[in-house]
């Protein structure tokens, strides 16, 4: 199995690109083929899936973008085609961000997400995503911190006032145990 390929662009599809690496040209099937351009030496992170009749490689920027397309075809009902339409039309973090808070209405807008699909990545992905400790944005992961402290009974108030004193760098479980040491002090 490939981690990644390195290499020069030689074409670009509107599925596809073709990268050489000494002298052999892998098609690897991305998200925005046209967001690469033609010539530029590049890594490009790689998931080969065998069927019984084709073997195809699939690429990503990042390993992100990758460890999604993996989780997406995880869920009942998403294929390979459904997962690049999702991961071409949004960032990772909104994405990740979408099924976290069971926002259903935003996951129908990619191609070939309906409202069953929507509610079926939702419901196998959601706490369950792993994509490393700084997917989540620094709004998104405060967030999280108020939306649990909420739910233990603090006051809005009191919340944001907390919430001003944390290194939002930090990822969601370490802010929250930062956030109650700092209420019980």
């Amino acid at each position: 199995m490939y981690n990644y390929i390195q290499g020069a662009i030689t074409e670009i599809e509107p599925t596809n690109i073709t990268i050489d690496v000494a002298g052999v040209g892998y098609q690897i099937v991305t998200p925005n083929p046209y967001d690469y351009e033609a010539g530029k030496a590049l890594k490009v992170f790689v998931l080969q899936i065998v069927r019984e009749d084709d073997i195809t490689l699939y690429g990503f920027k990042t390993q992100k973008e990758k460890q999604l397309f993996m989780q997406l075809l995880s869920v009942k009902g998403i294929g390979p085609k459904s997962a690049l339409a999702v991961l071409a039309s949004a960032k990772v973090e909104e994405i990740v961000k979408a099924i976290e808070s069971a926002d259903a209405k935003y996951l129908n807008r990619f191609p070939g997400i309906g409202p069953k699909a929507s509610q079926q990545i939702i419901l196998d992905l959601k706490g369950k995503i792993s994509l490393g400790p700084m997917t989540l944005t620094k709004a998104t992961r405060l967030s999280e911190v108020e939306d649990a402290l909420r739910a233990l009974g603090y006051k809005a108030r009191e919340i944001e006032r907390i919430t001003k004193k944390l290194d939002a760098s930090k990822d969601t479980a370490t802010l929250i145990k930062d956030a109650l040491r700092l209420i019980a002090q």
